[in-house]
Protein backbone atom coordinates (compact mmCIF):
# COMPACT_ATOMS: atom_id res chain seq x y z
CA UNK A 1 0.00 0.00 0.00
CA UNK A 2 1.53 3.70 -0.94
CA UNK A 3 1.68 5.31 2.54
CA UNK A 4 1.25 8.51 3.17
CA UNK A 5 0.17 10.88 5.79
CA UNK A 6 -3.87 10.66 5.22
CA UNK A 7 -3.64 6.79 5.37
CA UNK A 8 -1.43 6.41 8.32
CA UNK A 9 -1.96 6.13 11.95
CA UNK A 10 -2.00 9.57 13.92
CA UNK A 11 -1.09 10.73 16.97
CA UNK A 12 -0.21 13.57 19.22
CA UNK A 13 2.34 14.36 21.72
CA UNK A 14 4.46 16.94 23.37
CA UNK A 15 2.93 20.44 22.89
CA UNK A 16 1.00 20.31 20.33
CA UNK A 17 3.53 17.89 18.33
CA UNK A 18 2.11 15.27 16.09
CA UNK A 19 3.51 12.53 14.21
CA UNK A 20 2.44 9.69 11.42
CA UNK A 21 3.35 6.42 11.52
CA UNK A 22 4.64 5.14 7.89
CA UNK A 23 5.90 1.84 9.08
CA UNK A 24 4.91 0.38 12.58
CA UNK A 25 7.06 -3.55 12.99
CA UNK A 26 8.69 -4.00 15.80
CA UNK A 27 11.90 -3.80 13.82
CA UNK A 28 11.90 -0.79 11.90
CA UNK A 29 9.37 2.31 12.62
CA UNK A 30 9.37 4.89 10.03
CA UNK A 31 7.63 8.25 11.33
CA UNK A 32 6.69 11.31 9.69
CA UNK A 33 6.52 14.45 12.29
CA UNK A 34 5.77 17.92 13.07
CA UNK A 35 6.56 20.48 15.48
CA UNK A 36 4.74 23.63 16.02
CA UNK A 37 7.26 26.64 16.61
CA UNK A 38 8.85 26.43 19.99
CA UNK A 39 8.05 23.40 21.01
CA UNK A 40 10.79 20.83 21.83
CA UNK A 41 10.89 16.91 23.16
CA UNK A 42 12.26 15.49 26.64
CA UNK A 43 16.38 15.00 26.21
CA UNK A 44 16.26 10.83 26.62
CA UNK A 45 18.19 7.87 24.99
CA UNK A 46 17.46 4.45 23.51
CA UNK A 47 18.79 0.88 24.99
CA UNK A 48 18.91 -0.37 21.35
CA UNK A 49 17.38 1.77 18.83
CA UNK A 50 19.56 3.68 16.37
CA UNK A 51 17.88 6.33 14.59
CA UNK A 52 17.65 8.86 11.70
CA UNK A 53 16.14 12.31 11.40
CA UNK A 54 15.58 13.62 7.82
CA UNK A 55 14.16 17.42 8.12
CA UNK A 56 11.77 17.89 5.32
CA UNK A 57 11.33 21.86 6.13
CA UNK A 58 12.20 23.80 8.62
CA UNK A 59 15.63 23.38 11.01
CA UNK A 60 15.90 21.24 13.46
CA UNK A 61 18.13 21.90 16.80
CA UNK A 62 19.44 18.99 18.29
CA UNK A 63 21.27 18.17 21.80
CA UNK A 64 23.46 15.26 20.99
CA UNK A 65 25.27 14.21 24.55
CA UNK A 66 26.83 17.98 25.13
CA UNK A 67 26.66 19.17 21.85
CA UNK A 68 24.16 21.28 19.77
CA UNK A 69 23.65 21.04 16.42
CA UNK A 70 21.06 22.62 13.42
CA UNK A 71 19.95 20.47 11.19
CA UNK A 72 18.08 22.12 7.89
CA UNK A 73 16.07 21.08 5.03
CA UNK A 74 17.37 18.68 3.01
CA UNK A 75 20.12 17.66 5.73
CA UNK A 76 19.75 14.89 8.31
CA UNK A 77 21.34 13.02 11.23
CA UNK A 78 22.13 10.11 12.70
CA UNK A 79 21.97 9.33 16.05
CA UNK A 80 23.46 5.65 17.54
CA UNK A 81 21.67 3.80 20.38
CA UNK A 82 22.68 4.96 23.87
CA UNK A 83 23.30 8.08 22.64
CA UNK A 84 21.18 11.06 25.22
CA UNK A 85 19.19 13.60 22.71
CA UNK A 86 16.87 15.43 22.01
CA UNK A 87 14.89 17.69 19.01
CA UNK A 88 13.25 21.03 19.68
CA UNK A 89 12.27 23.95 17.06
CA UNK A 90 13.43 27.06 17.93
CA UNK A 91 11.91 29.09 14.76
CA UNK A 92 9.33 30.41 13.58
CA UNK A 93 7.80 27.78 11.47
CA UNK A 94 7.03 24.30 11.42
CA UNK A 95 9.46 21.70 11.94
CA UNK A 96 8.48 18.61 9.81
CA UNK A 97 10.81 15.58 9.12
CA UNK A 98 11.09 11.33 8.96
CA UNK A 99 12.25 9.77 11.85
CA UNK A 100 13.66 6.31 10.87
CA UNK A 101 14.24 3.94 14.14
CA UNK A 102 15.80 0.23 13.99
CA UNK A 103 14.42 -1.77 15.86
CA UNK A 104 11.27 0.23 17.06
CA UNK A 105 11.82 2.88 19.89
CA UNK A 106 8.20 1.45 21.34
CA UNK A 107 9.48 0.23 25.07
CA UNK A 108 13.21 1.27 24.33
CA UNK A 109 13.33 4.82 25.61
CA UNK A 110 14.70 6.43 28.44
CA UNK A 111 13.62 9.77 29.32
CA UNK A 112 16.19 12.27 31.71
CA UNK A 113 14.80 14.20 34.25
CA UNK A 114 16.69 17.91 34.09
CA UNK A 115 17.21 20.06 37.10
Amino acid sequence: MKKVKANSEHYKWGDGCSGWHLVKTDSLSVIEEMMPPKTKEVTHYHNNAQQFFRILKGKATFQIENEILEVESGSGIHIPSKTIHSIRNDQSENLEFIVISEPTTRGDRVDLIVQ
